[in-house]
Order: C-alpha cells, then sequence, then structure tokens
C-alpha cells in the first residue's frame, strides 16, 4: 500500500511552493483580498483569505469554495485589500459553484453539514450522508468530553461521490497520481475535500443485478469485504473533520504518526450498524496484529520524530499500524495529556520550522516521557487487547 493521498498531497503542495516558502509568514487571520491573476485561460479576479504571503509578493490563497490557489509574484495584475471577509455563500450555491468544476451529471445532496456532489443515485448520495454525519456527531462529542475544543466547521464539509471507478479513477489521477486506482476515497489538502466513488459499483464487491430502492447500506454490509471499504471511507473523513474543527491547520507540519493515528483510531466500523459505523476506539484488529507482528525496538521513536514511514511503499503499513497503536494507548490511558498535545500542536501555523528534536521536545513535554519510554507500556496494552478478542 502506498502512503495515503493526504501525505502524498503535502509532499507534493511543499515541494511546488519551493522557493517560494523561503521568506514567507503566515497572514493574520482575517486578512482578504481581491486578486487579479494571470493565468492560462486569461487574467482572472479572485476574491478569498491570504493564507500564506511571500516577501516577494507571492501569495496561497483560499477561495469561497475552499480551495488553495498558489498565485507565484508574476501571475498578480493587482491586489485590493478587503476590509472584511466576503460574504458566504448558501450551501446550495456553494454546491452549485463545485458542480461547474466536475463533468455534466452531477447533482447536490445537502445535510446538516455536508455539501454532497454527486453522479450516483441519490440513495447512495444520503448514505454517505449520514455516515458521516454520524462521525462528525461521535468525533466532536469524543473530543469535547476530553476537554479539546473542537469547533463545528465554519463553512459546509464537500464531498464528491463518482457513480463508479473509472470515472473516479479519471478523475483522481490529477490529485493523487498513478495510485488513484488503489484507494476508493482520499482527502486531498488543496482542495479540502473527500472524493470517492459508489462502492456498490465496487469489483470488491459482490454486484447484485439490481439494487432496490433505499437497501444501500445493507447492500454495502452484506459483504465480507465491506469493513475495509467503509473503514476507507471514515479514514478520510476523519481527516477532513480534524482538519476543520482546530484540532489540525492546513500545511501546518502535524506529525503524521498523529493525523494518521487519530484517523485510523476512528476507522473501524461497526458492520451491525445501518450506517455502517459506530464506537470510537474499538479493537482495529488488522491494525493491531500487524503492529504485534512488525513493531521492533526503537519503533516509537522512529515513529515520532520522522514521517519518513508513512512515505515508503515497504513501511508505510507498519507506519499506520503503529501510529495506530501509540494513538490507542496514549487516548485509553493519558487522553489529559494527550488532549493537551493536541492542543499544543493546534497552536501550530502553516509552513512552521519542524525538526525531529522539536517533535521529541514536544511529545515529552506533554508525556512526560520520551517515545522510547513508552515503548514497553504500549506492547503489554496491545498484547492485552489481542488476549480478549473473541
Amino acid at each position: 500500500m502506498l502512503p495515503p493521498p493526504l501525505t502524498r498531497w503535502s509532499i507534493g503542495l511543499l515541494a511546488s511552493l519551493g522557493p517560494f516558502v523561503a521568506g514567507t509568514t503566515a497572514a493574520e487571520p482575517g486578512a482578504f483580498a481581491t486578486v487579479e491573476a494571470r493565468q492560462a485561460a486569461g487574467v482572472r479576479t479572485l476574491a478569498g483569505r491570504i493564507v500564506i504571503e511571500a516577501v516577494d509578493g507571492g501569495m496561497l490563497l483560499e477561495l469561497p469554495d475552499q480551495r488553495y490557489e498558489l498565485l507565484p509574484p508574476e501571475s498578480i495584475v493587482s491586489r485590493t485589500a478587503l476590509p472584511d471577509e466576503p460574504a458566504r455563500e448558501a450551501p446550495r450555491d456553494l454546491g452549485r459553484r463545485i458542480l461547474a468544476d466536475l463533468p455534466a451529471g452531477f447533482d447536490v445532496h445537502l445535510s446538516r453539514h455536508y455539501v454532497i456532489c454527486f453522479n450516483t443515485s441519490r440513495e447512495y448520495a444520503k448514505w454517505v450522508a449520514a455516515l458521516f454525519e454520524r462521525l462528525h456527531e461521535a468525533f466532536t462529542t469524543f473530543w469535547k468530553n476530553a476537554g479539546l475544543d473542537v469547533a463545528e466547521p465554519d463553512q459546509p464539509l464537500i464531498v464528491v461521490i463518482f457513480s463508479d471507478r473509472q470515472q473516479y479513477e479519471t478523475f483522481a489521477t490529477r490529485d493523487v497520481g498513478p495510485a488513484a486506482d488503489r484507494v476508493v476515497g482520499y482527502y486531498n489538502l488543496a482542495s479540502n475535500r473527500v472524493t470517492t466513488f459508489d462502492l456498490t459499483g465496487s469489483d470488491v464487491l459482490t454486484r447484485q443485478a439490481r439494487r432496490p430502492p433505499g437497501r444501500v447500506g445493507p447492500e454495502i454490509l452484506a459483504s465480507p469485504e465491506a469493513a475495509g471499504l467503509v473503514a476507507t471511507l471514515v479514514h478520510e473523513a476523519t481527516h477532513q473533520m480534524a482538519f476543520n474543527c482546530g484540532m489540525h491547520r492546513r500545511l501546518a507540519p502535524i506529525p503524521l504518526w498523529l493525523s494518521e493515528g487519530i484517523a485510523t483510531y476512528f476507522e473501524t466500523p461497526d458492520l451491525s450498524s445501518p450506517r455502517g459505523w459506530k464506537g470510537i476506539g474499538i479493537v482495529n484488529r488488522p491494525r493491531l496484529e500487524r503492529f504485534l507482528k512488525t513493531a521492533g525496538p526503537g519503533w516509537a521513536r522512529g515513529l515520532v520524530i520522522d514521517d519518513g514511514a508513512f512515505r515508503a511503499a515497504d513501511t508505510a503499513e507498519d507506519a499506520y499500524a503503529r501510529a495506530w497503536a501509540l494513538t490507542h494507548f496514549l487516548a485509553q490511558t493519558r487522553k489529559p495529556k494527550f488532549t493537551a498535545y493536541l492542543r499544543r500542536l493546534a497552536a501550530t501555523k502553516p509552513l512552521a520550522d519542524d525538526s525531529a528534536e522539536q517533535r521529541e521536545r514536544d511529545f515529552e513535554a506533554a508525556f512526560g516521557d520520551t517515545p522510547a519510554a513508552v515503548e514497553e507500556a504500549v506492547h503489554r496494552s496491545m498484547a492485552r487487547l489481542q488476549s480478549r478478542l473473541p
């Protein structure tokens, strides 16, 4: 398995910023502007929030549809500061704006917190919306009860659903490259969207000749492969929640063990639920088994100080398992300290300095132990979990 799209895109964005990163500063909150920028299709007028501004005048702009637009200094024709944030569009108008960038045939379904753009059946779009709303409520409640001040996302969260895998892969290749055929969904930091396809059309599910109306959820969950597919959807939606509720900031150097650990902590589906998922922190059997098979001495420090294991095809699965195990242990046994650690990293600014030394200092300041010092306790905890499995 390749590194997740979140990881790949983060690397790609920072690489594309290149020298732009040098000498940048994060813009003050509330800095909005209208910019005329020269692009391939001609001069466009863009209005949005300035996320990053370089000393040479280049900028990273967040547009009203939540996408990031990188504007090199030579492309900027003019800019005008705005005293206030531009008026936000109603959710349905936001959905229509997004449809303009998608292939013909898409429609919009609105739920309380989501704008679902789809060209599959409306019943499937409603099923995904219900799954994600359930996650949204549980995620928010869990962290508020843990003492973390998570906020309601200030804009609807956007999900794009294609009717079949072929259309999805054609579209997704521009975001995740040739790995599009290996993932059933992904969260993209650049667009702030989750993109997926109708899982009832997946080649790993048994396809029925006809799908009875209103039976989308049961059909998916009837398949033995459903757990992994639903887990992927929840995993990517958890990333989207974390980057929109104040837990993480887009472009901040959040350690991948933490970002992926939280996503794997929430991803485990409950196939007895009509919506496909409930519960937080239940044992993620595949991650647990892989952890106990592969985690040797020194794994914890290596995981905390360096993201490299997530980026290599031969170590990515091991890194996910270790991230889940470490997150599960800290969330279950040291929740107040884990919450304080999350709060500390939530204050990290976009493109802030990041180093192995700083990561280890942050960990030790939060937990009172080095990563190496918690290894034995994590192993004991995971062994106990395995011994209790049916």
